[in-house]
């Protein structure tokens, strides 16, 4: 399931799961559990750097504020035998927060965090690792919608971007592992981040281009992809919009969160694949993943 693609900097990427078929949200369950929590690392100066890189970011942005977020663990896919059966992708998620993620992979060292392993998992256990989504947003013109990030976000200012963020350990009332030990609460818990999963990427879509929920068709997931740089994971998910793409961009100019980006673009495939190459890596591996989906229709 794991592909490695490269080009330069920060556009290297790994695809850590990919499924061109697409998987529905009944398709698609959570398991968190803090097993998938960051392990502290030995070396307590590197340690300690977490806290002096926080320090200095915080003096330079007052703005800055310790959000908790979901912690990618790893997954289990299970493909059935039985024709009838519908593969399952089971997802493990940790919690950790915006503080650890800036002392780890983005820190200056975030390279010395990592353990020499061909496992994900292993070789990423000291690091924050939240992980993101991103949406391949297809028009009923059939454009693919990409933002040009703003030239004062803190990340890859500039560079095309698909719709995405985060999904949201508060939205579901998680704000640490306490209180979902028993196996009923357990049960319950997960079946909420689940769902989270997929109503935080609409959520996205919504703030990030403008278009109403209604007109969202509900989202598939396509695979996970893991820039290089600094091993920053995204989901990434398949979702169709009854407009047509000269409506969408009407909407674009009232979005919520449109100050993230500064334009909005819906264009061709093979305009996308031009694009590709001025995205993070993580997105590039959404297009990768995109790609193998649309290859996986046609030969279908």
């Amino acid at each position: 399931m794991e592909e490695k693609l490269s080009c330069d900097g920060g556009h290297e990427f790994k695809l850590l799961f990919s499924c061109p078929s697409g998987l529905s949200p009944s398709q698609v369950s959570v398991v968190f559990d803090e097993a998938y929590d960051r392990n502290p690392h030995p070396d307590h100066t590197l340690e300690k750097s977490m806290s002096e890189i926080w320090d200095a970011r915080v003096q330079q942005s007052s703005s800055l504020y310790n959000g908790t977020k979901f912690r990618y663990g790893g997954y289990n896919f299970n493909v059935e035998n039985d024709p009838k059966q519908q593969p399952h992708f089971s997802l493990h998620l940790g919690l950790t927060d915006y503080r650890t993620f800036v002392g780890t992979n983005l820190s200056p060292m975030w390279e010395r965090f990592l353990v020499p392993s061909e496992d994900d998992c292993i070789q990423c256990q000291h690091t924050s690792s939240p992980l993101g989504n991103g949406a391949v947003v297809e028009t009923s013109d059939r454009r693919i919608l990409v933002l040009q990030r703003s030239n004062k976000v803190g990340e890859f200012p500039g560079y095309f971007v698909f719709p995405g963020g985060h999904p949201e350990p508060q939205e579901v009332g998680i704000i640490s592992h306490e209180g979902f030990q028993e196996l009923n609460q357990c049960h319950i818990i997960n079946s909420k981040v689940s769902q989270e999963m997929f109503d935080s990427i609409v959520r996205e879509v919504v703030e990030e281009i403008g278009a109403p929920a209604d007109s969202l068709s509900c989202p598939i997931f396509i695979g996970i992809s893991r820039r290089v740089l600094n091993v920053r994971p995204t989901a990434f998910f398949f979702i169709k919009c009854n407009l047509r793409s000269e409506e969408i961009q009407q909407l674009y100019s009232s979005a919520q969160d449109s100050f993230e980006s500064t334009q909005l673009y819906a264009v061709s495939m093979s305009d996308l694949e031009n694009m590709a190459s001025k995205m993070p890596g993580c997105h590039r591996g959404g297009y990768a993943l995109y790609k193998l989906m649309v290859q996986d229709t046609s030969d279908n």
